[in-house]
């Protein structure tokens, strides 16, 4: 997924990668269902946000949450997400939506295709080298054994948790280590009787046999149900239940989580480790991680798929305009300093939902807090060369409320509804593929100074844009002559204070720092 969601958002930028897969075509199981709002930014800045929701409604209930029960039959022990867009509203043009992996990744791949990507299936990377100059790499074809020497200028490597790449380049991994060799069931069997009205589309399971949890397709009679633990986990086969597990386990254990002992068809068994780990560092030379390669973590919360995708956003850009010869090559090494720390804190996430909803025998201790979801998924702050911070303390946290970011610079840029035209436009989709400068509507000046600048695209509320609830200003925390900076990735780069005065040399330094040129 963290692949193609790169291959695709360099096409966004004109950039044709080539993208080599050693399976035979897009993933066959369907893992990694939940996505995040600022996944759905994402997916809309690339393109595709209306084939994703389409295809989700024909898998799940698009508002569907999150419950514990002791199994399908059973009680209800606890609601994690009763909705999964309630609230939402009035932060983003997206919802949050469930879609399985191997649905979502030929809508990527066409559109990775369409914007020029050369994607070729049955391809492995036998091996690599770089120099100052670029990378070198042998690639083979999986069934025939033929190999071929292909350079470039950069490797993007998304070769998942195990990571050959990363392990080749040293680079360690660091964090909780091994929880779980967990499993995951894909099954038939007709659980309809069991739903009973419910909309959830994950419901965790709790019971003396086993705890983990359900994805269920609509109308109730397909998924899979992930198990990290089985038994007493005080003894050690409780938590490696992969080591052990049989066919006839696996519909024992399906008729516990059913709660009733119905017809089953177990399809594949999944062996997996939940792992909840981030590597040391993202880049090395011209080599750069994501996704899993990066950083692993357990299932809950979602974060996993999720973060791979918003890894590719903040990645694609940089790429693209120091290929392009628009930054100067340290913009690359913002990468790793932006995403290595929201990955660690995802993994942190990631950790302690997993101890309280799955796996309590671990203890609390050290336990990081839960931060709400909303924070998580569209409050994550960036600290690099390539933003310039207001004037005053930082605090460090990687994460702000809504109600405190108010276009910080670092954040991603509030969603407001303007309008041009007649029609409505989110201040989402504002920026892409280049920077914008966001004017407030007594800020001629700025837009004056900016509009002579090369790779800055700008609007002025009141100009070009119109404000009809008269909200931008107080939610990007300006004042009705303040302008902001907004990247590609949609983050406020640059907030103009008062005593800054507009200039065309002021609009062209500040783009100057940003691009590391």
């Amino acid at each position: 997924m963290g692949g193609l969601s790169t291959a695709m958002l360099l096409g966004t930028h004109g950039i044709k990668p080539l993208v080599v897969e050693r399976h035979g075509n897009t993933a066959i199981h369907p893992r990694a269902a939940h996505f995040q709002l600022r996944t759905l930014e994402v997916f809309r800045a690339g393109g595709i946000e209306d084939e994703v929701e389409r295809k989700s409604q024909e898998q799940y209930d698009s508002d569907g949450g999150i419950a514990a029960v002791e199994s399908l039959a059973g009680e209800e022990i606890a609601k994690y997400i009763p909705s999964l867009n309630a609230g939402v509203k009035e932060h983003t043009p997206t919802r949050r939506l469930f879609l399985t992996q191997d649905a979502l990744e030929p809508i990527l791949a066409a559109r990775a295709r369409e914007l020029g990507a050369d994607l070729r299936y049955g391809t492995e990377l036998a091996s690599f080298e770089q120099s100052d100059d670029g990378v070198t790499a042998t690639i083979r074809d999986v069934e025939s054994g033929e190999e071929r020497t292909v350079q470039a200028q950069y490797m993007v490597a998304c070769d998942g948790w195990r990571s050959p790449v990363r392990e080749a380049l040293g680079i360690e991994m660091r964090g909780h280590g091994l929880i779980s060799n967990s499993v995951t069931i894909y099954f038939h069997a007709d659980c309809s009787a069991f739903e009973r009205g419910r909309t959830e589309a994950v419901l965790y399971v709790f019971n003396d046999q086993l705890s983990g949890f359900f994805r269920l397709d609509r109308g109730w009679e397909a998924g899979f149900l992930v198990i990290n633990t089985a038994g007493d986990t005080s003894q050690p086969e409780a938590t490696n239940v992969s080591e052990w597990i049989t066919d006839e386990d696996a519909v024992r254990f399906l008729h516990a989580a059913i709660g009733a002992e119905v017809p089953v068809e177990v399809g594949h068994i999944a062996h997996w480790k939940a792992m909840a780990d981030v590597a040391s560092s993202f880049q090395s030379g011209r080599v750069l991680i994501a996704g899993d390669a990066a950083h692993t973590m357990p299932p809950n919360g979602g974060f996993g798929g999720n973060t791979a995708v918003q890894d590719a956003f903040n990645l694609a850009w940089k790429l693209a305009y120091v290929l392009g010869g628009k930054a100067g090559p340290a913009l690359l090494d913002t990468y790793d300093v932006e995403r290595r720390p929201i990955g660690a804190q995802m993994i942190e996430q990631a950790y302690s939902r997993y101890v309280l909803r799955t796996a309590p025998y671990l203890g609390t201790d050290g336990l990081e807090p839960i931060v709400d979801d909303l924070t998580m998924e569209i409050g994550q702050i960036y600290r690099s060369a390539a933003v310039l911070p207001d004037e005053g303390p930082d605090g460090g946290e990687a994460f702000a409320p809504l109600g405190e970011a108010k276009g910080r610079p670092g954040t991603r840029a509030p969603h407001v509804w303007l309008e041009r035209d007649g029609q409505r436009v989110s201040t989402i989709d504002l920026p892409g593929p280049g920077f914008v400068l966001l004017a407030g509507p007594e800020a001629d000046d700025w837009r004056a100074a900016a509009e002579p600048v090369a790779e800055l695209e700008v609007e002025q509320v009141g100009a070009t844009l119109a404000d009809p609830d008269g909200r931008f200003a107080d939610a990007f925390g300006i004042s009705r002559s303040g302008a902001v900076i907004v990247r590609p990735d949609g983050h406020v780069a640059w907030r103009a204070g008062g005593d800054i005065a507009a200039s065309p040399e002021t609009v062209e330094r500040t783009m100057s720092s940003l691009l590391c040129r």
